[in-house]
């Protein structure tokens, strides 16, 4: 008897070892989408990719980044506004295909809804506001729609008023943690109203980067001159893979419930090549063959900030028409001629050892017409590369970049 007491006490002391040295690997958390929402996603992908081309052919800038998710949400508010050929362009280049508009609608709000409360581990804020002039006529179907489907706060406020262009750059600084500042640099006097998204994003690498192994090495710009920058290394298990023009590695983020995807051009090939080569299609078939293996990542930090104005690239698109002034968005207000003046993207990204902060806004602005440990490969991004930040169960893109020029301030 004594011997059978001694067995089970020494069995009990191995399983409390053995739940010590081997703690249980969390489920990753996961979004279940319908299948309109679904489609949504793949609008988004096929709009983000072919945003990102065409500012990257005109942007003079070494370091891009866009949310196609913020552009996306602040577009799809727009969107409800949009009557005849304009709701046509919007179906077009936001890739919405035969989706009605209660379809669009719903599946922003169910992709909204979801992600906000996808993770524990992962800080992230999606929200959006709509801010019309004092006294104007705004329908309340399109008021509530947003308010509905988006979330959306309603301010209406004083456009003449010097405050209020505080009282807009303070609610975009608020929901970004301060990461975009004075975006917007001044009302005019014909604009009516400004639609607008910020997304901020926070987590902690799965696996960090030890800050003691950070080192100084030589980064090659595209010029093919050299700068010095900050590298980061780890070791471990992670997805790779190799293609004929590039490799790729993905980082998951805490819980895996997003992970970043660093996208590195061959030496012979170029960051220009594998950019234009970027869309829907391509994306889906590169990873297939992906593994996961032990590789040393070496990774330069880096943190900048990125503004753009979205005009162009839109009008190259073929939304060429909300902007004229054959623009109808009488389901905004339905006698009086409105177009959009300007879109305006901001984001923030800081990589560093424990993991990435990254923030985005998107303005639309709507004026009135006049009248009328083992062996490991390595990994080195040491030339100009792309990254991705995206949620894991659904594959929704969240931020986009290149890095041409990696400075840490």
């Amino acid at each position: 008897m004594k011997a059978i007491s001694t067995l089970i006490i020494i069995s009990t002391l191995i399983l409390c070892v053995s739940c010590e040295t081997e703690p249980i690997e969390k489920e990753t958390p996961k979004i279940t989408l319908t299948k309109k929402s679904a489609e949504i996603i793949e609008a988004d992908h096929a709009f983000g990719f072919e945003l990102f081309r065409e500012i990257y052919k005109v942007s003079e800038e070494e370091n891009i980044m866009i949310s196609p998710m913020s552009i996306s949400y602040a577009l799809g508010m727009t969107y409800n506004g949009a009557v005849g050929t304009t709701l046509d362009a919007f179906n077009d280049v936001l890739h919405f295909g035969g989706l009605t508009n209660q379809e669009v609608n719903e599946s922003y709000k169910d992709l909204m809804d979801q992600l906000l409360n996808l993770s524990e581990e992962v800080e992230f804020a999606l929200a959006n506001s709509i801010w019309f002039k004092e006294g104007y006529p705004v329908l309340e179907e399109f008021i509530k729609t947003n308010e509905d489907y988006f979330s959306a706060a309603i301010r209406e406020a004083d456009f003449s008023d010097p405050k209020t262009l505080d009282l807009i750059n303070g609610w975009i600084e608020e929901q970004t943690n301060d990461k975009i500042k004075d975006m917007l640099d001044q009302i005019p006097e014909d604009v009516i109203m400004y639609l607008i998204n910020a997304i901020y994003f926070n987590a902690n690498w799965k696996y960090e980067f030890p800050k003691e192994d950070t080192y100084e090495g030589d980064f090659y710009l595209e010029n093919e001159s050299e700068i010095t920058v900050d590298y980061m290394v780890v070791d471990g298990d992670f997805q790779y893979t190799l293609m004929d023009d590039f490799t790729a590695v993905e980082l998951p983020y805490s819980d895996s419930s997003f992970s970043m995807v660093v996208m590195l051009p061959h030496l012979e090939g170029s960051i220009s090549s594998l950019t234009e080569s970027l869309n829907v299609d391509s994306w889906n078939s590169w990873f297939e063959n992906s593994h996961r293996i032990a590789i040393r990542i070496i990774l330069p930090k880096f943190k900048y900030k990125f503004k753009n104005l979205l005009n162009d690239p839109l009008l190259t698109l073929g939304l060429g028409v909300a902007f004229s002034d054959n623009a109808d968005f009488s389901r905004i207000v339905p006698d009086r001629k409105l177009c959009i003046s300007r879109v305006i993207h901001q984001t923030f990204i800081d990589v560093q050892e424990e993991g990435t902060e990254a923030a985005a806004a998107t303005i639309v602005e709507i004026k009135e017409l006049s009248s009328p440990g083992g062996s490991y490969i390595s990994f080195r991004a040491d030339h100009p590369f792309l990254y991705l930040i995206k949620e894991n169960s659904t594959g929704a893109i969240v931020f986009m970049g290149k890095v041409g020029r990696p400075e840490y301030e």
